[in-house]
């Protein structure tokens, strides 16, 4: 396994942990009870195929992605809800960042095959 892609798995599974931990924090309101439960169901599926990739499945690679990204996706409403607390704009800007660090790390390329002149 190549550094960027254990990099971004770690990256991943401890948005996944995060995800999960976002149940016991929520007051109901910021995030919703619904979005913090959707998350931790979305973190315990995604640190399973994170232990997956980890061991070599590269199967398990794309489900990871999705679940993640959709985990992304449900922190945006907060850039365009009504009364939402700057830090948990502040914590959805970095959830989308961090996430879009670990896709981008995933897809990167090899350097293994490096050629010389």
């Amino acid at each position: 396994m190549n550094a960027s892609l254990r990099i971004a798995l770690v990256l991943l599974g401890l948005l996944s942990v995060g995800d999960i931990a976002g149940l016991a924090v929520t007051d109901g309101d910021h995030p919703p009870y619904a979005i913090a439960a959707t998350g931790a169901v979305l973190g315990v599926a995604s640190l399973f195929f994170v232990a997956r990739a980890w061991t070599g499945s590269r199967s398990a690679v794309r489900p990871l992605l999705a679940l993640r990204i959709v985990s992304a996706v449900t922190a945006a409403p907060a850039f365009f809800v009504h009364g939402v607390p700057t830090v948990a704009k502040a914590s959805a800007g970095a959830i989308i960042g961090l996430t879009a660090a670990g896709v981008l790390l995933i897809g990167r390329p090899t350097t293994s095959h490096v050629v010389t002149r």
